[in-house]
């Protein structure tokens, strides 16, 4: 019977990105849909594409083991991140009118930048995309009850996934986020009401047992090599996911600069507030059975919410929990498949066929989307980290190859070529050396030397004699971009039917 229900849900979904995508006519509609999403849109769209699979299970599982200090990434580090890039992207990039970070960073300085950005950008996807691949298996496994094999349910939660953002793009995904929204957040708020009733004293008693068992400390202990970690959690998701193109495309996408900003601070506020509700209902569980799901803490935290629905809650919440955690992960999906093929089609295979129309650049997204699916499929098949794990390590290449680029190109002046090369290379080259030779035994995390490295590549790199590029006067950098973005929109008045 869920089966059927869960599979009638996937059809509707699959529909409604479909009917979308008949509004797609151009390569614009397809990567930022056409710059026309109103606020209530571009917020579900943001929350959407951030709560995912780790959100639910990851993130909930990690706080059993660890306590609030384990999950400082997510959703506290991840949280930041949306609000910082909402205000840098909205205040900076808004107004150029572009479709990817590329162009930002071709802009801004060069082609080479922008091609060894967009491989950082495109490299750091994999990982996070593989994460939700994962977790449709898991999913369809669990529903079917084990007559999916959880390699089956991949494969069948990419071919769904793949159908509607291949032929909508950012039209689809948006509009979906918006349905799936919705259904996340009923869902899940019906089953930690219903789990709330199976314990003695309600969701006071908890919270209170929580609080008892140590759960709600934050930070870690006087030694300072513990803080150097803690820290190094939060920094690597708080500024290794700002140079994120689906970020990047969810504010670019809104109608307005006013709703660019509003509508990513709204979905990242509500993205904080609602990732403590599977939280709340992965601990409850160990309350309503400690025998049974206090022992699947160590090896199998991940599962015990699947676990608990399937096994304590009716009918009708089980439809509404697996109809919210296939919206979680099939937003999020959709979202990370569709940012780095727009952004390597556009920032490295269209600078090599620079006649390229429109249509056929069109059918470039479309194919090169195709081939990314296929690869985030296959590395999902063979890899044996964790969800969160995944999650946690996609953002490290761009913490330390774009992050400082990108920051000092957009608020320093005298940012040139030449500093963001030696950042991008001194930063990658420095974190993998550190990740490869020593590893975990690494006192400092390994992203964090690469991000000191970067910075003080950028910095040196600029103010020292230039060898690379004729940078325009610092002063112009700006006024150029900001000439550009002041010509575009005047083209697009005059001429409307030709953006």
């Amino acid at each position: 019977m869920l089966l059927w229900f869960v599979i009638l849900y996937l059809l509707v979904s699959v529909g409604i990105g479909l009917f979308a995508a008949t509004r797609v006519h151009n390569a614009k509609d397809f990567a930022v849909a056409g710059r026309s999403l109103p606020f209530p849109v571009v917020m579900a769209t943001v929350f959407a594409t951030w709560f995912g699979a780790e959100s639910i299970f990851g993130i909930s599982s990690t706080f059993l083991k660890d306590g609030l200090g384990g999950i400082v990434a997510d959703p506290f580090g991840s949280s930041i991140c949306l609000i910082l890039a909402g205000i840098l992207f909205s205040r900076y990039l808004y107004k150029l009118n572009i479709i990817t970070l590329g162009d930002f960073y071709r802009l801004r300085y060069n082609r080479t930048v922008e091609i060894l950005t967009t491989l950082c950008i495109v490299v750091s996807y994999l990982g996070w995309v593989a994460a939700q691949t994962k977790a449709l298996g898991l999913l369809f496994s669990v529903v079917s009850d084990g007559a999916i094999s959880e390699a089956a349910g991949m494969c069948l939660g990419t071919a769904l996934v793949l159908t509607y953002t291949i032929f909508g793009g950012m039209l689809s995904v948006a509009i979906l986020d918006f349905v799936q929204m919705i259904v996340m957040l009923g869902g899940l708020l019906l089953i930690a009401f219903l789990v709330a009733g199976k314990v003695d004293g309600g969701a006071g008693a908890v919270i209170s047992h929580a609080a008892g068992a140590g759960k709600f400390t934050f930070f870690p202990d006087g030694d300072p090599w513990l803080w150097l970690t803690f820290v190094g959690s939060a920094v690597t998701m708080m500024f290794g996911s700002i140079p994120q193109q689906d970020v990047f495309q969810r504010v670019t996408s809104a109608k307005t600069q006013r709703i660019a900003l509003w509508g990513s601070v709204t979905g990242a506020s509500l993205y904080f507030v609602f990732t403590f509700v599977p939280i709340f209902i992965a601990y409850a569980a160990t309350l309503v059975d400690p025998a049974r799901f206090g022992g699947m803490v160590d090896q199998q935290a991940e599962q015990i919410i699947p676990t608990l629905v399937s096994q304590q809650m009716p009918l009708i919440a089980q439809v509404l929990f697996y109809g919210a955690v296939l919206s979680a992960i099939m937003s999020t999906s959709s979202a990370t498949l569709l940012a780095p093929s727009v952004t390597f089609s556009e920032n490295i295979i269209r600078g090599l066929m620079p006649s390229m129309g429109d249509r056929q650049f069109l059918f470039v997204m479309r194919c090169v989307l195709f081939i990314f699916a296929l690869l985030v499929l296959t590395f999902a098949l063979n890899s044996t980290s964790t969800i969160f794990q995944m999650v946690e390590g996609a953002y490290k290449i761009t913490l330390a190859g774009a992050f400082a680029p990108l920051v000092g190109g957009i608020l320093w002046r005298r940012a040139t070529t030449q500093g963001a090369l030696c950042s991008i290379f001194g930063g990658v080259v420095s974190w993998l050396l550190v990740e490869l030779l020593i590893g975990q035994t690494s006192l400092v995390p390994p992203q964090l030397i690469g991000l000191a490295v970067s910075i003080l590549g950028m910095i040196a790199g600029s103010l020292l004699p230039q060898w690379v590029g004729h940078p325009l006067p610092h002063e112009d950098i700006h006024a150029a971009l900001h000439h550009r973005a002041a010509a575009e929109t005047h083209h697009a008045t005059e001429h409307p039917h030709h953006h």
